[in-house]
């Protein structure tokens, strides 16, 4: 005996009404974080911006790439104090195929980064088409170049363990052009986004310092591949991703 054709009439009707109310739960959240964004920018005097399609163009690497960013949404403009001096960020969520996978936080250095470097953690599964070369670990992190031999010049330990401050809700931290930026989970909510620009800031710092004896390369260790007198480096964690 086949089913009956109410059956399935309610059964669509069901499937509807869910997907109704889960396009208005979206929504709500997505107000929701427009509108405490907003209120976030408006308390520190800086600028925002509800969408602009141009700004995820300025980069390729990261969660960029990864997630295959469209377009930057609820976007704050503004500049922040670090111990080098004032320093422009900007703060966005990026949307990709409808949806917000992250926040990316980033923060400007007076000078281009000569490669690209990439600092993921181990835990996310960072493989992508287009993925730089794989260094190895450091730290709690993979780190992928673009140019592995320039690359080594930039991660110092002084780096890496910043990095590691960083926190297991950043799942990717890099150095593209003349920038530091990171990605933290969508929910993250403005006081976690003032800490994580104090972070980028100290490590902006650290990639971009004012003081002209360690810009010249005397100033920190130098990462290499499987040093043992190096605490953190050199000791992959239980599986290694694939290449």
């Amino acid at each position: 005996m086949g089913i009956p054709a109410w059956v399935w009439f309610v059964i669509a009707a069901v499937a509807l009404v869910a997907g109704l109310l889960l396009l208005a739960v979206d929504r709500t959240r997505e107000g929701s974080r427009n509108r405490e964004r907003m209120r976030w920018s408006d308390l520190r005097g800086w600028q925002f911006v509800e969408e602009d399609e141009r700004l995820v163009r300025q980069w390729s690497g990261g969660a960029l790439g990864y997630f295959r960013a469209e377009t930057a949404v609820n976007v704050v403009v503004g500049s922040t104090f670090t111990a080098d001096g004032r320093r422009p960020v900007f703060v966005f969520d990026i949307e990709a195929d409808g949806q917000i996978p992250a926040v990316v936080v980033a923060v400007r250095c007076n000078r281009v980064h000569p490669v690209l470097v990439e600092l993921w953690l181990a835990s996310v599964p960072f493989q992508r088409a287009d993925m730089p070369e794989l260094l190895g670990p450091v730290g709690q992190r993979y780190a992928f170049a673009d140019d592995p031999e320039g690359a080594r010049a930039v991660i110092t330990q002084e780096l890496v363990d910043a990095a590691d401050a960083l926190g297991g809700d950043v799942g990717v931290a890099w150095l593209e052009n003349e920038w530091v930026l990171a990605s933290v989970a969508p929910q993250a909510g403005p006081s976690r986004l003032e800490r994580l620009l104090r972070d980028l800031g100290e490590i902006a710092d650290i990639v971009d310092p004012f003081d002209d004896e360690y810009a010249a390369g005397t100033g920190g260790q130098h990462w290499q591949p499987g040093r043992a007198d190096q605490p953190g480096l050199g000791t992959p964690p239980p599986s290694e991703p694939a290449q």
